[in-house]
């Protein structure tokens, strides 16, 4: 979240972010209730000062009517704290309730929109593919190719799950493998992360783990929820502590399951595995000193298109407007696969996204590291190394054959063990 005092200080440019973030939030409200909170505190304090006086009064030599006095005022003093402590612990719920709404600020350089027709292109890379024949979506190519099944998940677990068969399988593991590597020597620490988190990490994070909006699982009966992404493992890795300023930048990445209720996303652009409730993932995050986390954003973005270079797949890098722009973004980039069974013609489709939260995930989470004495927030940035069924599906629609096959991009052949799927002929 923003700092109280921030806000306060800045209330019109917080207001006019709130506006172009497309949020429903309050700051004038937020700057209310932090002054009605620092005068409670204020006051809670000047009747301490005043009990201890009476305190220390009880202890000398005084008669026994001005002890009998004393006594009362000293229970009177010891009602009004209580009675404001509990007043001051509902007016901080409050506040921090109304706090959380506000994004974060917006980068000056980032695009004013509200919608993703306003996000603005940046960068292009590699050609998109040319075929002399009608080029199949992923989700009919992977039901010919006997590689994935969402009619039988259907059953099982519902709408938007899926099985990955055969050479699905081998391709979803290459994938996973040929990010780790490469990240790993990058130097990140790699690991493999919780898939369940506790619901104050979560909402540290920016997600809301209950409720209609959420967009995450919450398990009944505990105070946790299945992460919608390692960005929460990985951002609570060192929430409450103090780090040494030497260490920085901490570069981490973590695989894991990714569970998200998708709710109300439907479209043909969120057909088959584009748009699932369950996938797997490797994600980048990276804890920053202040003054570099710009400069780290970009070198997220340079290790993402690394990764999408490698597998020889044309892509965008949109920079994304205020109105689209998650609630911890200070700015974002996400890159853009060209895929060929999307639509009509093929569009693209975003495969990462890249993300300098600043300092607004770690005043939640109390992540602090000193400088010269004096304890700061650090910065937190996270990135998408690979998103396992996104990039299956731009392979997928991009290296398929006329015949049916599609061939292994040539980094992960040494993963897979293949260079092709050929259709089943019980398809």
């Amino acid at each position: 979240m923003l700092d109280y005092k921030y806000i306060k200080e800045n209330i019109e440019a917080v207001k006019e972010n709130v506006k172009r973030r497309k949020v429903n939030a309050n700051p004038d409200l937020v700057v209310q209730l932090y002054e009605k909170r620092n005068n409670t505190i204020h006051e809670i304090e000047e009747l301490r000062q005043k009990r201890n006086q009476n305190s220390a009064r009880m202890k000398q030599k005084i008669s026994q009517e001005e002890r009998q006095r004393l006594i009362e005022e000293g229970r009177e003093l010891k009602n009004k704290i209580s009675a404001l402590e509990k007043q001051l612990s509902e007016i901080e719920e409050e506040l921090e309730a109304e706090a959380i709404k506000i994004p974060n600020m917006s980068h000056p350089k980032a695009p004013i929109g509200e919608g993703e027709e306003d996000n603005v292109e940046v960068k292009k890379w590699g050609e998109i593919p040319s075929f002399n024949f009608k080029p199949k979506d992923h989700l009919e190519l992977g039901t010919a190719l006997d590689i994935i099944d969402f009619d039988t998940a259907t059953k099982v677990s519902g709408q938007k799950f899926y099985y990955l068969k055969n050479e699905g399988v081998f391709l979803e593991l290459a994938l996973v493998n040929y990010a780790l590597e490469i990240v790993r020597d990058e130097g990140f620490t790699v690991t493999i992360t919780p898939d369940i988190a506790k619901d104050e990490i979560a909402r540290g994070i920016g997600f809301n783990p209950r409720g209609s909006e959420s967009n995450i699982y919450h398990i009944e009966d505990t105070e946790t929820c299945l992460v919608g992404t390692a960005e929460i493992t990985l951002g609570g890795y060192y929430a409450n502590e103090i780090l040494k300023k030497e260490i920085f930048p901490i570069k981490m990445a973590g695989l894991s399951h990714c569970f998200r209720r998708e709710a109300g996303a439907a479209g043909q652009f969120s057909k088959g595995l584009y748009r699932v409730h369950q996938f797997t993932k490797v994600e980048m995050f990276i804890y920053s000193l202040p003054e570099e986390s710009e400069k780290m954003h970009d070198y997220l973005l340079e290790v993402e298109e690394k990764i999408f270079q490698g597998l020889g797949l044309a892509y965008r890098i949109v920079d994304t407007c205020t109105g689209e722009l998650g609630g911890p973004a200070y700015r974002k980039y996400d890159i853009e696969a060209w895929m060929p069974g999307r639509g009509e013609n093929g569009d693209w489709g975003e495969v990462t996204s890249a993300s300098n939260c600043t300092d607004y995930q770690a005043r939640r989470l109390g992540v602090r590291f000193k400088d010269e004495g004096k304890t700061r927030y650090v910065h937190m940035l996270n990135g998408t190394a690979i998103a396992v069924s996104r990039a299956m599906v731009a392979i997928l629609e991009n290296y398929q054959n006329e015949d049916g096959s599609v061939t292994i991009p040539p980094v992960l052949r040494k993963y897979t063990n293949f260079d092709r799927i050929k259709p089943k002929s019980n398809s």
